[in-house]
């Protein structure tokens, strides 16, 4: 689903993880991330305590790409993340799971022509 443009923007970049619960957006940047090679978008959780209300409370809503999410607390994906985060804060903060993302909508955002197109 994702092309090699895609994924190559959103492992160069950073990203904006959005979802809302009764009607009030949550917007946060995301800097401890990946694309899996089967093209599943993983977050490190180190600061996602009200994105996870909101997603419990079942209401994700994304901008750009769209997909469902799953929260991991272990395993090989939590244990990257643990490291890049503990490297960074100097032991001061640690991931506590990651959110693997699975795309079900990609929708391209950019000015032009293919504005709004869905990939």
């Amino acid at each position: 689903m994702l092309n090699e443009n895609v994924k190559k923007l959103l492992k160069e970049n950073m990203w904006d993880l959005a979802t809302c619960s009764a009607g009030v957006p949550n917007a946060v940047p995301v800097a401890f991330k990946d694309v899996t090679d089967d093209g599943k978008l993983v977050v490190g959780d180190v600061f996602l305590d009200t994105t996870l209300r909101n997603l419990a409370a079942k209401t994700l809503e994304g901008y750009q790409i769209r997909g469902t999410a799953e929260h991991v607390a272990d395993g090989p994906v939590v244990a990257t993340f643990k490291a890049m985060v503990e490297q960074m804060f100097q032991g001061a903060a640690t991931a506590k799971g990651a959110l693997i993302i699975t795309p079900e909508t990609v929708v391209v955002t950019m000015p032009g022509a293919e504005n709004k197109k869905v990939l």
